[in-house]
């Protein structure tokens, strides 16, 4: 109304006014839900009283050894609780959380261990030698290395253990609160179409906003029982993680994903939601009957990361599982839009044609302002289901920007709204569908795969003349990257040799799993012609 505040007597206080955080999630539940089981992992079982306590030891540990508001604590772990600890422990000293993908080379964790600045790193046992000599090479000061061991990777003795500094930490530390909302609460790198990762910043009100909306769109109640299958790298496993204490739910970790482990931990625990790429869908439907367990509830299941067949959701439904296909990217915090299914409409639809509506994107999920498919000409292309525009977002659960990248921040967040780079149609009711990835980006098992990336790696072999990427159709993966390949006039390496070369400097799920030895076909002006080495990557 115009109004203002000295006109009114309407301001801004204490009293009203508390900036939107998901710290506060498990403030409230160690005291509403302070004797429940927050999390599992084995033997390890621990209520939200014990949860908070652990959390904020952490904080006080880092906050001991000198880690201040704003800096940057980095973890390099599987989903073990001390990770889902850190999400809470490490912003409750002011820090701003970067999990690092424990799948990378040591190039790349070396080089966000620079550009991030991280003064302090968590890091399971396994991991340690890539942490270790990703520390050895850096130009600047190297993160304080905190070893966390786990069954099966006893510590080392080379540094300190995690629940050495929670022992011995103060288990009364004041939790320090976001002052602004905005404030950094996480970075999080990917590696987008360039070799480079970008540091992609989220603030406190972003995740909080994802975790009310995530419980509208699931269809939350009270005290589910949670499995983290995404790896809490990515995305911090699209917020979960954060969720569970705002509905008193139950954390189940899991350090290796196996069929096996997931129907043992739905029949054993009572799993009655998980998120995961289509890749996990597949390793259900196929698993042995020995590998099995039959259980008599419904489990509730978001799946990202590229389309799933529709033959894949028609079999895992029957099995007793909800299928609900979401879409978004690291720059989003995770999910942004949903299939949110209509029963009136598509309720009695044959199970093909059903399938066929799930594996869409769907719109936009509550927390989110608009999210529509354009072109560079006009704000909304036709919602006909058949011309093709970029998906464009916008609302609060989009990142801050490009750590130390204005440039790449400017372009992205042209026009007032993200901009995907994933090319999609809009059907007539809104609902959005992915066509195919702008700027050839090949998801294999959740993971983003730069096609640019591997080329420049495969360029760099002395007998490879010229070289192209891109998407093979995979039943376990999704995708995975195909090598096209010119040679060297009078050279012969073979496939087996340049799969090892890529190997020697990419991580395993970036090098090729197929080398083609072949002229590529290209335009007049000399572009290469990938839709044409796509039809022949999925004809094989």
């Amino acid at each position: 109304m115009g109004w203002m505040a000295d006109e009114t007597g309407l301001e801004k206080c204490a009293a009203n006014y508390v900036p939107l955080t998901p710290l506060s999630h498990l403030r409230r539940a160690a005291s509403v839900f302070a004797d429940r089981t927050a999390v599992i992992y084995g033997d390890h079982r621990v209520t939200y009283r014990q949860y908070h306590d652990r959390c904020t030891r952490l904080a006080s540990a880092l906050a001991a050894m000198g880690v201040s508001s704003g800096d940057v604590v980095a973890t390099v772990l599987p989903n073990t609780p001390p990770q889902a600890e850190a999400h809470f422990g490490v912003p409750a000293c002011g820090a701003v959380l970067n999990t690092i993908n424990t799948r990378l080379d040591v190039g790349t964790v070396n080089y966000i261990f620079e550009h991030g600045g991280a003064k302090a790193v968590l890091v399971d046992t396994e991991f340690l030698p890539l942490v270790e000599e990703a520390c050895a090479h850096m130009q600047g000061t190297a993160p304080v290395i905190i070893e966390v061991a786990d069954d099966g990777f006893p510590p080392t003795g080379r540094h300190k253990t995690y629940e050495e500094i929670l022992a011995n930490a103060a288990p009364e530390f004041d939790w320090i609160m976001p002052q602004d909302e905005w404030e950094s609460l996480a970075l999080n790198y990917t590696s987008g179409t360039t070799g480079r990762p970008k540091g992609v910043v989220y603030h406190h009100r972003g995740a909080y906003l994802m975790t009310m909306g995530t419980v509208v769109s699931w269809r939350m109640v009270l005290h589910p029982v949670f499995m983290q299958i995404v790896p809490l790298f990515h995305c911090n496993g699209w917020n979960h993680t954060w969720m569970m204490p705002l509905v008193g739910g139950t954390l189940v970790c899991c350090r290796d994903i196996t069929a096996t482990n997931i129907y043992n931990a739905i029949a054993d625990e009572g799993v009655t939601h998980f998120g995961g790429a289509p890749i996990v869908l597949n390793m259900l439907v196929n698993a042995p009957d020995e590998e099995r367990r039959p259980f008599d509830h419904l489990v509730e299941v978001f799946t990202a990361g590229a389309p799933p067949a529709p033959a894949t959701l028609s079999k895992i439904e029957k099995l007793g599982f909800n299928i609900t296909q979401v879409y978004g990217l690291t720059e989003t915090y995770g999910h942004v839009t949903e299939c949110l299914w209509k029963p009136e409409d598509w309720g009695a639809l044959d199970e093909a044609a059903r399938a066929a509506i799930k594996a869409r994107q769907g719109v936009a999920m509550p927390m989110m302002d608009h999210i529509t498919v354009t072109d560079e000409d006009v704000m909304q292309t036709p919602m006909d289901g058949k011309t093709q525009g970029e998906i464009m977002i916008r609302g609060n659960s989009v990142m801050k920007g490009y750590l130390k990248n204005p440039a790449a921040t400017a372009e992205a967040f042209a026009g007032g709204y993200f901009h995907s780079g994933d090319l999609a149609v809009q059907h007539p009711d809104g609902y959005i569908q992915i066509a195919d990835r702008a700027k050839d980006i090949i998801i294999s098992g959740g993971e983003n795969i730069s096609s640019v990336e591997v080329e420049g790696v495969l360029m760099g072999h002395p007998d490879v003349n010229l070289a192209a990427v891109v998407a093979q159709p995979d039943d376990k993966w999704g995708e995975v990257p195909c090598a096209f390949v010119e040679l060297k006039p009078g050279t012969a390496p073979d496939e087996a040799s340049l799969i090892a070369f890529a190997r020697e400097t990419l991580a395993g799920f970036k090098a090729p799993k197929r080398v083609v030895f072949q002229e590529l076909p290209k335009t007049s002006t000399g572009k290469i012609q990938k839709f044409e080495l796509r039809k022949t990557a999925a004809d094989t």
